[in-house]
This record gives structure tokens, sequence and C-alpha cells, in this order.
């Protein structure tokens, strides 16, 4: 914040270095910060379109309408003293790599478990429920797929 009125601030006190600081209490991290930070680093990875699963993804479409995204929508999380076991469930884009995305999940919350949390994940679980396939608004697609023989099958 940039200091408007010209007034001095006072100086932040650090301990100087290789002195001992007395470390007393404890630091708590809530399962929802867990949660949310690791919905976070599973967003950014290139191919999730989503998290959660179809019923999330409709509550989630609401409060995205009201501004008021849930971060946490399809994570799940146990904390433990010193590590973190994490359950994601995701919706990948399309065309991609499923087992990639996933094990690229994994790496993502993995690291930002370490920096952030401070804690190992020692399990990170990726459920992909669903492909995200975009739409195309081509009138020429959809003209080649009422060309396509309706008796045609794979075998």
């Amino acid at each position: 914040m940039a200091n408007v009125s010209n007034a001095q601030q006072p100086k932040v006190k650090v301990a100087p270095a290789g002195s001992t600081v007395a470390s007393t209490g404890q630091t708590i991290i809530e399962n929802g910060v867990v949660a949310k930070i690791a919905g976070i680093a599973a967003r950014e990875v290139p191919g999730v379109y989503a998290l959660g699963g179809g019923a999330a993804r409709a509550v989630g479409a609401i409060r995205d309408a009201l501004n008021s995204t849930d971060l946490t929508q399809g994570v799940s999380v146990e904390v433990g003293e010193t590590q973190v076991a994490i359950d994601v469930t995701i919706v990948a884009e399309y065309p991609v790599s499923l087992q990639k995305v996933a094990d690229d999940v994994r790496a993502a919350i993995s690291v930002a478990m370490s920096e952030f949390v401070g804690k190992q994940a020692v399990e990170v679980n990726v459920t992909i429920n669903d492909v995200h396939i975009p739409s195309d608004d081509d009138a020429s697609d959809d003209t080649v797929a009422a060309d396509v023989d309706a008796e045609t099958r794979v075998l």
C-alpha cells in the first residue's frame, strides 16, 4: 500500500541473522485452507477445465454468477501433523492425455502443499469424472454430421 500521507511509517523489527528467537505457540492450518490451496493448484494445471462432479459444478455455476467462486469445490482433504492426503475430482479438456493431466495435478498439488502449507502430500487421488468438449458453432460441422450414414457402425 502506498504511503499517500507522506507520514513516516513505523519500521518492522526483524531478528538479526544468527540470533535465536523464542518460538511459543503453534500454527494451525484449517482443512478448508488446505483444500482451497489444493483447488487453486489443480485449476492452474493445463488441461483441467473444472473441478467437482456434476451437482457440484451446477452449484458452482450459480456461485460464479454471484461472483462467489468456491475454490474448494471437488476437493477433500485429510490433514495430519506433518502430512496431508487429498482427493480431487476434475473435468479434463478434450483432447488431452488424461494420465498426463492427472499426473500434472498430483505434482502441482504436492508442490503447493510443500511450499504453502509446509506439509508433505502423501497421497493425491485424482478422479476424472468428465471430459469437456468445446462446442463448435460452425454450420459446416452440422452438415458433415448430417451426411454420415446412420447405419455405419464400428465393429
